[in-house]
């Protein structure tokens, strides 16, 4: 476990495990916050994953990131199956239609597109990535 105190009283809490990692962030409201964990406004029916996304995207904007190196998306065949398997078909079509308007065009037919709709398929489910490995 690795333990972060960050300026402005902002607490991290990382939990590293063999396939991936649980964070805890803990902070005071700031003004305008907003972002994947909802906007802190005490109102839950605002807090869905496609509330979120219709506000701020399916991605954190270049000026927003925290590290400046890209990463590398990955978008395994395990991925793929699950989402065709468990993704209703309207939400499917919908986080296309959403990641084609919310990715530049040079990313519309790449591991980044299918992890768009990914996270529009599974964006309240923590461990889908876990789970898509049993599609393996």
């Amino acid at each position: 476990i690795v333990h972060m105190a960050l300026p402005l009283g902002v607490r991290v809490t990382v939990d590293r495990w063999k396939n991936y990692i649980d964070l805890k962030m803990e902070m005071s409201p700031q003004p305008g916050q907003d972002g994947s964990c909802g906007n802190f406004n005490g109102r839950a029916e605002d807090d869905t994953t496609e509330a979120i996304m219709e506000r701020v995207g399916a991605r954190v904007a270049p000026d927003d990131l925290l590290f400046k190196k890209p990463v590398e998306v990955d978008f395994t065949p395990e991925m793929w199956k699950m989402m065709l398997a468990d993704c209703p078909p309207e939400k499917l079509k919908l986080g296309k239609s959403e990641c084609e308007s919310e990715l530049p065009p040079s990313e519309t037919a790449s591991k980044e597109m299918n992890s768009c709709i990914f996270d529009h398929c599974y964006g309240a489910n923590e461990h889908a990535l876990r789970y898509a490995k049993s599609f393996a």
